[in-house]
């Protein structure tokens, strides 16, 4: 995940950056998400590419293979290895008004 020159040019005004074992999400000022990395570690953000790039992010958060990210409207995305939090489909409903979030490494 340490190779960021595919998207070093997205790389500009930078807030926040979460780190898995393998990628790399930064968020930056207008609430888009740049990702890179291996993608069986969170590094393929393209299932969910819309989400992070209208600008609705506040917040993200990284497990060692996977990323979840708050919306400005309480809602969370996921992305990375299904097994590691990458996928919160089963559980959308109950992601609302969501203010904070945090993962383990296990």
């Amino acid at each position: 995940g340490g190779d960021s020159s595919k998207v070093k040019d997205q790389l500009i005004e930078v807030e926040e950056i979460a780190a898995s074992c393998g990628a790399f999400a930064a968020r930056k000022r207008d609430g888009s998400v740049v990702v890179w990395g291996h993608p069986r570690y969170g590094g393929d953000g393209r299932i969910v590419q819309r989400l992070l790039s209208e600008g609705l992010v506040c917040h993200i958060s990284a497990s060692s293979r996977a990323f979840a990210a708050i919306t400005f409207s309480g809602n969370v995305v996921s992305w990375g290895h299904r097994a590691f939090g990458g996928d919160s489909q089963s559980v959308q409903g109950s992601l609302q008004n969501v203010k904070q979030i945090c993962a383990t490494w296990a």
